[in-house]
């Protein structure tokens, strides 16, 4: 089989026991590593190389579900783990964003939709310019002022005070007081042609197999984490692999509706396939 998740250290955790031939009864697989904007784009506009699996953000869910079906395990929701809008100065009103330029990681983003949700209740007016570019580039062009604000992932969360940055809003606390659900990051498909309950199984296989034997994995997931601390891997891995990665469960699946019917009312995705998010 073929599957894309990117290489950072919560899907190298989660994955390595299944495409390491550690799961009794699972096929082998071939590993495609890629950034997330990569994979959506494969999953929304056609895989010419045609993966089974794929992680994509919950946000690409919308465009996908006609081709594949949502997995309930191996994906990422949490609390305390939400993406974070900086700025350089120590201003906190959110409406000190309106007319400004802000620098996201992608428009198609559960980032950038909970900045557009959080911006449509938070901000009178409306911000100014969206500048994309990729998210290890954001905290030094807002430090230069090249933007006024920037939202960040990942990492960022650990590193954004090394650059003297200011946390306007973390937008995942913002979501969990709104809401009192947890955030949903990033999720994994399959194509509707596979056996997902086989697929699952393996999945959730694969993350037992991650937390009894965390040493397994560790020279994998430093390898594909390149230069990022060990410490900052670790808690990375903490933060995004948690009781929803073995099983979205009904909160899970509360969450991602919430999040997408929100979206939707918002006019920020399509509406028509959200029925099929439980499909099974």
């Amino acid at each position: 089989m073929k599957i894309a998740y990117s290489p950072c250290p919560n899907d190298t955790f989660v994955f390595h026991a299944l495409t390491h031939g550690l799961i009794e009864g699972a096929p082998s697989f071939g590993v495609t590593y890629a950034d997330i904007d990569v994979t959506n784009h494969l999953a929304i506009n056609g895989d010419p190389d045609k993966h089974d699996v794929l992680k994509i953000s919950f946000a690409a869910l919308p465009w996908v579900l006609e081709d594949y079906t949502l997995l309930s395990c191996g994906g990422a929701l949490g609390r305390g783990c939400g993406p974070l809008v900086l700025t350089a100065n120590d201003e906190n009103n959110p409406n000190d964003l309106e007319g400004k330029r802000v620098a996201v990681p992608s428009e198609r983003s559960t980032a950038y939709l909970l900045f557009r949700l959080w911006t449509a209740q938070q901000v009178e007016g409306n911000i100014g310019d969206v500048v994309v570019m990729p998210f290890h580039e954001i905290m030094p062009a807002v430090q230069n002022g090249d933007v006024d604000a920037g939202l960040v992932i990942h990492e960022a969360r650990f590193t954004y005070q090394n650059y003297g940055l200011n946390k306007l809003v973390d937008l995942g606390d913002w979501w969990e007081k709104d809401t009192g659900y947890a955030i949903p990051l990033g999720a994994i498909i399959a194509r509707r042609s596979v056996d997902r309950e086989a697929l699952t199984g393996w999945i959730k296989q694969s993350v037992d197999y991650a937390w009894e034997r965390p040493e397994a994995s560790k020279e994998y997931v430093r390898f594909h984490a390149q230069e990022m601390d060990e410490e900052v891997a670790q808690n990375h891995i903490d933060l995004y692999v948690n009781g929803f990665t073995k099983e979205l469960g009904e909160e899970g699946y509360g969450a991602v509706e919430a999040f997408l019917g929100r979206a939707a009312k918002e006019g920020l995705v399509p509406g028509h396939q959200l029925q099929r998010l439980r499909d099974r």
